[in-house]
């Protein structure tokens, strides 16, 4: 006979290879209990980075004798009865793996009472019980695992260094911290205390914890409920970005899950906000009816799968662009002390030693500024005098991408008046009084001093044009004088073949030009004059990849790439009409404050801070 029943022991030792992957996973899945079991506190103390020793001890509802060796039984569980339950969970824990998979691979020690009776100890060494006995009727559970992988030494292997180690268990409890807010956690290492979170049921305080006050203070409030969904937390100031995805937190119904398609869903409200390459720091909570997302997809339960994932995806990416809209976005410039806070953030070490959220310094508010006299000549002199360079460069942009049929609308519909935009503007009237290397505009307004980068400021004017416009140019082809010849591979071939609808529906028809060549003899008309090869061969690129092709997207690049080509550069000298018109363009934008790529196009001093820096205020 080839085929007999694993041992206990063994099938233990297996499933703890999915579950207990590292002495954080140990971490994850025991304060996961403390939290199902109504914990408001838990300790987490480690050793060695839990390599020697984990100690976890919460006030929860703690378990009588029967259910505690009942609880080290595989698939033992009191949170699921039938597999309706299965679709409605809402418990962190459910499967009853994790204690009969821990104790499998180490010494534990479980102490626990319901705080009604006479508590109870028990001792496991490689998941078999070896005592048990009474113990005090503290409410609550005591639980600690001792020399992790001792009986598994293949698995000590796979372990890195102790700060590694240390690092994935303060992530876990950063998580934990900020997906139960009401919870106050404590965490020490050889009993050096690490981490303390207050337990008040405010998410900011916990931010301000785990990443510093200084991040707290730019972080935006966010709220969203539709029928499905009720989305909730804080977003950070687009001027505060990581390179890792890893400060992208979403929680599902209090369980942190890993979502790709959820943080592209956060980078699509972000959109041009954020420079390429950068992600921002996020923290939303997500509560929905369990039915509408399945939890029993990954071994440790970090991904799950969404019933309504369209629906929920575009809510999320609304609730940020909605809550920008409210938001002024310059950034002011952060003092050394400041700017020493985040660079350690950036490096995740600072963030454990912060207290709550303090008192914010004085900031300037951005309200209608009061205009001088001299000021008011100056502007009404200008709007006395021709086009700006700015405004012929746009008009000249909109000739090119008109075609001959249609008709021209007058030039202010690039450049609307500021009289009528200022009310609506998150940018304060800005008036200027130089520039610096021809690169950098320098403005003043009562609040302060600001520096613009006049490419940055022009390339979002035009991107918003061009984006506009764009989107109004139907499908019209351009025939081209000489075809444009593809050489592909085979794979590629095929597959050109097999979407050939979609790639003509966008206006692309790919002609056989041999065995594995093409040509194209048009191509639509709103393709950016010079890269239409580029063009082509990215809309390949997307069938290949995802089997379809993103025409918004592909508008959106061509309208990005456009702006950038044709905006006013570095080392170009503007005069005080120039500078001053290209201000108020900007602040008729939707999102005055990035260039489509990403990044700040203002930057303010306040007075405060100008004060602050030539010790005029200490």
């Amino acid at each position: 006979m080839k085929i007999f029943q694993m041992p206990d022991s063994l099938a233990n030792k297996i499933a703890a290879g999915e579950v207990v992957e590292r002495p954080a996973s140990v971490v994850k899945e025991l304060v996961e209990n403390c939290i199902d079991a109504n914990s408001t506190w838990i300790k987490v103390e480690v050793a060695e980075a839990g390599l020697d020793r984990i100690k976890i001890t919460d006030d929860g509802d703690g378990m009588t004798e029967e259910d505690c060796a009942l609880a080290f039984s595989r698939h033992a569980t009191s949170k699921i009865r039938n597999e309706d339950d299965l679709f409605h969970v809402r418990t962190l824990g459910f499967r009853g793996e994790a204690l009969a998979s821990i104790a499998a691979v180490s010494k534990l020690t479980i102490k626990t009472s319901t705080g009604e009776e006479a508590g109870t100890e028990m001792q496991f060494e490689g998941g078999i019980l070896k005592q048990k006995s009474k113990s005090e009727a503290r409410k609550g559970t005591e639980i600690t695992i001792d020399q992790l992988f001792y009986n598994t030494p293949a698995r000590l292997k796979y372990m890195k260094t102790i700060h590694t180690e240390l690092g994935h268990i303060t992530d876990v409890m950063n998580r934990m911290a900020l997906s139960h807010p009401d919870i106050r956690f404590e965490v020490t290492h050889n009993d050096r205390t690490l981490f303390r979170s207050p337990g008040r049921d405010d998410i900011l305080q916990v931010i301000a914890q785990v990443y510093g006050v200084s991040i707290a203070k730019k972080m935006i409030k966010v709220e969203h409920e539709t029928l499905d969904f009720r989305i909730s937390g804080y977003i950070a100031k687009p001027e505060i970005t990581r390179a890792s995805r890893n400060y992208m937190s979403t929680i599902i119904n209090g369980r942190y899950i890993r979502s790709i398609p959820l943080s592209k869903a956060i980078l699509k409200g972000y959109h041009t906000l954020l420079p390429i390459g950068r992600n921002p720091l996020v923290i939303l909570k997500i509560d929905m009816d369990p039915i509408l997302v399945d939890v029993n997809v990954h071994p440790a339960k970090l991904e799950v799968r969404f019933s309504k994932e369209k629906e929920l995806f575009e809510a999320v990416e609304q609730t940020i662009q909605q809550a920008f809209r409210k938001q002024s976005l310059i950034p002011d410039v952060p003092q050394p002390k400041k700017r020493r806070e985040e660079e350690a953030s950036e490096q995740g070490m600072l963030d454990l030693y912060q207290s709550p959220v303090g008192r914010s310094e004085p900031t300037a508010s951005f309200g209608q500024s009061t205009i001088n006299h001299q000021e008011d000549v100056e502007k009404d002199k200008f709007e006395d005098t021709q086009q700006s360079v700015a405004e012929k460069m746009l008009q000249a942009d909109y000739e090119e991408l008109s075609t001959s049929g249609q008709e021209q609308p007058s030039v202010e519909l690039s450049f609307q008046q500021p009289e009528k935009e200022a009310p609506k503007s998150r940018v304060p009237v800005m008036y200027p009084i130089g520039q610096h290397h021809g690169t950098y505009i320098l403005a003043q307004n009562e609040q302060g001093l600001y520096l613009i980068d006049q490419h940055a400021a022009q390339e979002r004017i035009k991107y918003e044009f061009f984006k506009e416009k764009i989107g109004e140019v139907a499908n019209e082809v351009q025939e081209l004088l000489i075809p444009i010849t593809f050489d592909f591979s085979r794979q590629e071939a095929l597959l050109i073949e097999q979407h050939q609808v979609e790639l003509q529906r966008v206006g692309l028809f790919f002609e056989s030009f041999g065995e594995q060549s093409y040509i194209i003899r048009s191509h639509p008309q709103w393709f950016p004059k010079g890269f239409e090869e580029e063009t082509i061969r990215e809309i390949v690129d997307q069938v290949m990849e995802e089997g379809k092709v993103d025409l918004y997207k592909l508008r959106e690049d061509a309208a990005i790439l456009m702006s950038c080509k044709r905006s006013i550069k570095a080392n170009h000298h503007l005069n005080y009409n120039d500078m001053f018109q290209l201000l108020e363009d900007l602040r008729a934008s939707t999102d005055p404050f990035t260039c489509p790529h990403g990044r700040p196009i203002i930057i303010h001093f306040s007075s405060y801070e100008l004060e602050k820096m030539f010790k005029r205020v200490m």
